[in-house]
């Protein structure tokens, strides 16, 4: 079970709140990460897709800064920082939380009733509605929806990013479908291209990845193989593959310094 301590910043300085009112509050933009050790991977992917999402309305600099200071160097931890609106005033608010227990493996399921996601681009106003879902999902059976476009395109996972394997190609949904710019696929793809990995972007239905090597990405977890699609396609495993790259991910991890 995760704990978390919250920390609003004020007058230029992490406030530590014993108690926290969220009855009118509204995230506008969330990122976090996990930290083990006092390390962790892309760190400054994630600085860089919070300030995206803040786009100038305050100025988060010395916020981040503090924040990042106050995360033990010891453990594994899974932070969070939140850009919050409440009564129409702008709040900066941090959260100390011990990492969550951590999986490589996710059984999926399509969410069939359109887009549940009111700002898809940008991580924050809809992990409520999210974590209902994925609520319901977990009472059928399954730990994380697959969002679809109005196509019946594959985009996107509640909680992660979703990429297939076709033999040696690394393949992910089209960049132009609207999704959360996922710091752990960015890394996976960028690595994978780095080591002179084929990559494609291809429009698919759930269909079309029967067969298929299918991973969940997110940065809890890292990359966890599907082991089950409910009333979906049949998924494939190629032994070991999910392990090494787990592994070459790992080696990306920096200090957070």
């Amino acid at each position: 079970m995760s704990t978390a301590s919250i920390y609003r910043w004020h007058e230029d300085a992490l406030e530590y709140l014993d108690y926290c009112d969220m009855s009118e509050t509204v995230v506008e933009v969330a990122d976090s990460w996990l930290v083990s050790d006092g390390v962790a991977l892309a760190i400054g992917l994630h600085r860089e897709r919070f300030f995206d999402g803040i786009a100038g309305r305050i100025d988060a600099q010395e916020f981040w800064d503090a924040a990042i200071a106050l995360i033990p160097r010891e453990g594994d931890w899974f932070p969070r920082v939140e850009l919050q609106s409440r009564g129409g005033a702008l709040l900066l608010v941090f959260r100390l939380r011990s990492a969550p227990e951590r999986s490589d493996s996710v059984v999926l399921a399509t969410y069939r009733d359109g887009d549940p996601r009111t700002v898809p681009a940008v991580k924050g106003p809809d992990l409520d509605r999210m974590t209902y879902l994925r609520t319901e999902a977990q009472a059928a059976g399954a730990d994380e929806l697959v969002i679809l476009s109005p196509d019946g395109f594959v985009v996107d996972g509640g909680y992660s990013a979703l990429v297939w394997w076709r033999g040696a190609i690394l393949c992910a949904p089209p960049l132009d479908f609207a999704r959360v710019d996922s710091v752990t696929a960015r890394s996976l793809l960028g690595l994978a291209e780095a080591l002179g990995v084929d990559t494609w972007r291809e429009a698919v239905t759930p269909a079309e990845l029967d067969g298929t090597e299918v991973w969940s990405l997110n940065a809890l977890h890292g990359p966890r193989i599907v082991t089950r699609w409910i009333d979906g396609p049949s998924v494939a495993e190629l032994p070991g593959r999910l392990r090494l790259w787990r592994e070459r991910l790992g080696v990306l991890r920096r200090p957070i310094d």
